[in-house]
């Protein structure tokens, strides 16, 4: 164990022993506890546990709702301390952090059950060649337009960008013809600043690591997509760094910007409004293969010394098996993408033809990178984007320095 992660854990340890000591005991015998990340326990899952439950005499399944902000930490906390919970909900970047440290159990998969997910989902739960999780929850993007902005800007309202450069293009267009943003630019202090910016990446062929985990971020691919964001700038909403992608996408419902790059709960939400609108695949940059995507999955991850390993690791698979897993994701509010193809999926495409772009950038889509320190990485590449972004830096500079500074957290 690194000595560094190692001090770094058992300080949160301490730091919430207090608030924590409801939670100190070591999960009983029969009793599978799970940190549920949220404000409520989903109905769908709700409808499951009682049934595993059922099926499995003398076994009780006891969800934690912990919100958001505080459901990875807690179980980093509790896990650091050995009085881990059997089974938490966490993002699966932070499984190669937990495996380092001994703090969570591999759990593999047959070549059976890693044929059954889209392109690349298992990756982004291996870490020298071993599974660390159950993926529960995946996130893509594609390109939403307003096609009444398009209009009035005197653009095709039916022909939304397929290229950096036409999607640059014609939110200057929209900018200077209409005085509304072109393009809802993420930048705020938040994680999904990094991943609005990876979308980017994964559009131009790039990536952070290579195969081998060498740093790749210094790339040409890599530095087209840091310019383009720089280009895009003027004719995105004012003050990007105030902004992370929910809050762009909260101006995009009230028709104040022409374009985002969002998921799937945008388009449930536009159900709602009056808003023309349409929904592509993600413009690809000039090394692009095809369409693309940053590939984001949360997992479940199981915690080492619970006592209840191999149970909790039973109720993990079963809770996201194919059947119950499309009951939850297909729901459309929680901006979920399918992690499997299935025939359901594919009713869900032929009724809701919004769903096919957000699969289509799978195939040459990429996981987020798995660091030792995520944090440290994440930290990074946001500095880096801002930097652009805000003027402070030019883009090739920008680069460069996060390039040597994220070799410290791999």
């Amino acid at each position: 164990m690194s000595i560094t992660i190692k001090t770094g854990l058992m300080a949160l340890a301490l730091l919430g022993s207090t608030a924590l000591t409801a939670v100190t005991a070591h999960a009983a015998d029969k009793e599978i506890s799970w940190i549920y990340c949220g404000d409520t326990i989903d109905p769908v899952h709700t409808k499951y546990i009682k049934q595993w439950e059922e099926k499995n005499a003398g076994w009780k399944v006891t969800p934690e709702v912990v919100g958001w902000a505080q459901c990875q930490d807690k179980a980093t906390t509790l896990a650091a301390a050995g009085t881990p919970v059997a089974m938490a909900y966490v993002g699966s970047r932070t499984l190669k952090e937990f495996a380092q440290n001994d703090l969570i159990v591999p759990v593999p998969m047959t070549d059976e059950e890693k044929k059954a997910y889209y392109p690349h989902i298992v990756d982004t739960v291996t870490f020298e060649g071993n599974q660390w999780g159950v993926p529960i929850a995946f996130s893509t993007k594609a390109l939403y337009w307003n096609k009444d902005l398009f209009k009035q800007a005197g653009l095709d309202p039916e022909k939304p960008p397929k290229t950096w450069a036409e999607e640059i293009e014609m939110a200057k267009t929209i900018k200077e013809k209409t005085g509304i943003p072109g393009f809802g630019l993420s930048a705020k202090t938040f994680d999904n600043t990094m991943h609005q910016f990876m979308h980017w990446v994964y559009t131009n062929n790039g990536a952070v690591t290579d195969a081998e985990g060498k740093i790749t971020l210094d790339s040409p691919q890599i530095l087209a997509a840091l310019k383009a964001y720089k280009d895009i700038v003027p004719y995105s909403e004012e003050g990007p760094t105030a902004y992370e992608q929910n809050e762009v996408r909260a101006i995009f419902l009230d028709g104040k910007v022409a374009m985002i790059q969002a998921g799937s709960g945008a388009a449930s939400r536009l159900k709602e409004t009056k808003i023309n609108w349409g929904i592509t695949t993600l413009p690809l940059g000039p090394d692009a293969k095809g369409p693309g995507t940053l590939l984001i999955t949360d997992s479940l991850a199981i915690f080492k010394g619970s006592g209840v390993e191999d149970k909790a690791t039973e109720f993990a698979k079963f809770i996201t098996s194919p059947d119950v897993q499309s009951e939850y994701e297909l729901q459309g509010g929680a901006g979920l993408t399918p992690l499997r193809p299935s025939k359901k999926v594919d009713e869900f495409v032929a009724k809701d033809p919004y769903w096919k772009p957000l699969i289509e950038g799978i195939d040459y889509g990429g996981p987020e990178p798995l660091f030792t320190d995520y944090k440290g990485f994440q930290n990074s590449m946001i500095e880096m984007i801002q930097s652009v972004v805000t003027g402070k830096a030019e883009p090739e500079a920008a680069l460069k320095k996060a390039a040597g500074e994220i070799e410290a957290f791999k």
